[in-house]
């Protein structure tokens, strides 16, 4: 891969009046962020309107919130949506496709952790490594060993390739912290401008994720100590 090379995912969702809605996500290659954004951003979306409480951003420098931004397309098209609609989600890069027969919900949420890893956000820049091996439906353990392991690398890098003895995973909970109220100032938005519960419960969902990461932690990630100690 070039520097100049960008990563693309094509999310599809087939409804079952048999309407097909397509989202491009394109990953810069230099910045790892998203390469696109809404052509008119909504006024739900500008930095003011419910800002999370631990944002660092200041409205002179960004008026727009870049979560809010980066989803604000998926949330209008699928604001009147219910989440229980059943769909086949596929999603394309240039490596594979990988197709699920599924709710929106779950369509939603995948795209989502996918979009909102990109956006720019200070906060959930922690999960930007993440967007470049993106995997679609990721399931819970599959989802807790994948953003395990990246904190693993990232403390690896960071010690320019030093491994320490001890590595403590307390890091992620106090991030996780923060993680929730940039979850609940998304879904206050959303709330506000959708219909039904499609994009909602896809946040929810993401958040859920973040409570069930914690509590594996406490029992030192005992749900995967299977894989690597000797039975």
């Amino acid at each position: 891969m070039t520097p100049t090379d960008r990563t693309a995912y094509e999310y599809s969702f087939l409804l079952p009046d048999l309407r097909c809605i397509t989202f491009s996500v394109i990953i810069d290659p230099l910045s790892h962020e998203i390469a696109t954004c809404p052509i008119i951003a909504p006024a739900w979306a500008r930095l003011e309107f419910h800002q999370c409480a631990p944002c660092t951003l200041k409205v002179e420098e960004h008026p727009y919130c870049p979560v809010a931004l980066s989803i604000s397309d998926l949330v209008t098209t699928f604001k009147a949506t219910p989440s229980h609609v059943e769909c086949t989600v596929s999603c394309r890069s240039p490596d594979r496709t990988v197709m699920k027969e599924t709710k929106i919900q779950e369509g939603l949420t995948s795209i989502l952790g996918l979009l909102i890893a990109i956006s720019g956000c200070p906060i959930m820049e922690f999960f930007k490594p993440l967007a470049r091996f993106h995997l679609p439906f990721a399931t819970v353990d599959e989802s807790i060993f994948r953003i395990v392991a990246m904190y693993m690398l990232r403390k690896y890098y960071q010690n320019e390739g030093m491994v320490r003895d001890h590595f403590s995973l307390g890091d992620i909970k106090d991030h996780y912290a923060l993680v929730r109220l940039v979850n609940k100032g998304i879904f206050d938005r959303v709330h506000s401008v959708t219909q039904f519960d499609a994009d909602k419960n896809a946040i929810i969902t993401l958040n859920s994720l973040g409570q069930i990461l914690e509590m594996e932690i406490d029992s030192n990630l005992e749900s995967l100590a299977h894989l690597f100690k000797p039975q």
